[in-house]
């Protein structure tokens, strides 16, 4: 028996405009119960921690929670709970965000856990997902930017072997640019506009593919741009799986093939999410209950 069986903690997803919570039971990463709130009536610390923690209550109904784990954006102090970030959600900015929700929940503050939105994405998949039973994964969420996490033993890894430094990829010098340069959305918005000088979103460009050669050929351009990636920054770590997500995943009929062309002969395959909106809820639940197993094991 699992030692978490039968435990629950409530999880998050801090968004810039809204959040998500869910219910996930740690033995088998179940998620329950899910609900969503707006942070449009927010503009101070103490409102959005009020918000967390109604969205807390409300996702766990009757269960008897252990603890709190929330995905949220960068830049944030992980370990210390406190956030960093000017851009956005500027009333976190150097408040002890841990504190405040271990008073609100009753929780004593090492029970409220933090972790980056783009790793909690891909723990998602390995807990519940598309890399479950992996032992060595990684992740690529493709998006306006290029969010990524290298997973070992079911812990997110930001160094190690293979890994780049911080465990990111997206401001790695590649091919004279950066890989966000290469295999963002906007990479492809980009090459569709300079070829036909019309500007298009993602969606409308793979529409765009089934009849026309030219946001065809965009696409086969951007899978092949993407394996040179794969095959020079992602294979030194030795993954078993890579993971793509965001929004593009939808697409992958239409670049994944170029891809797997340029890591053929490689130990790896790729692999789209599965999990969608519901990844950093359960990625969440996976990363509080390894940190846990992890500091009992410790003690």
């Amino acid at each position: 028996m699992h030692p978490l069986a039968g435990k629950y903690v409530v999880t998050f997803d801090v968004g810039g405009s809204h959040i998500g919570a869910g219910l996930c039971r740690l033995d088998n990463l179940a998620l329950l119960r899910t609900v969503s709130g707006s942070l449009s009536a927010v503009n101070s610390f103490a409102s959005f921690a009020d918000l967390i923690h109604k969205l807390g209550i409300e996702a766990a109904g009757e269960a008897h929670l252990i603890g709190a784990s929330l995905a949220v954006p960068g830049p944030f102090d992980l370990e210390a709970g406190i956030s960093q970030m000017q851009h956005k959600l500027e009333y976190l900015y150097g408040k002890d965000l841990r504190g405040a929700l271990a008073q609100r929940f009753s929780f004593a503050p090492e029970q409220v856990r933090f972790l980056n939105d783009a790793a909690a994405y891909v723990l998602g998949e390995v807990g519940g997902g598309s890399l479950r039973g992996t032992t060595r994964s990684t992740g690529l969420t493709l998006g306006t930017g290029v969010g990524c996490a290298f997973v070992v033993n079911g812990r997110h890894v930001t160094s190690g072997a293979g890994v780049p430094p911080g465990g990111e990829i997206w401001n790695f010098p590649y091919a004279g640019a950066t890989v966000e340069d290469l295999i963002s959305t906007r990479a492809i918005k980009a090459a569709y506009t300079q070829q036909t000088g019309s500007e298009k979103e993602v969606a409308a460009i793979a529409e765009a593919a089934a009849t026309g050669a030219t946001a065809r050929g965009v696409f086969e351009n951007f899978g092949n741009d993407l394996g040179s990636v794969l095959h020079d920054v992602i294979a030194p770590f030795h993954p078993e799986r890579v993971m793509i997500g965001g929004g593009i995943a939808r697409s992958s009929h239409l670049f994944l093939p170029a891809a797997e062309r340029k890591i053929a002969g490689l130990n790896f395959t790729i692999v789209t999410a599965t999990l969608g909106d519901r990844a950093p809820l359960v990625g969440a639940a996976q990363f509080w209950r390894e940190e846990a197993v992890s500091k009992a094991a410790g003690a």
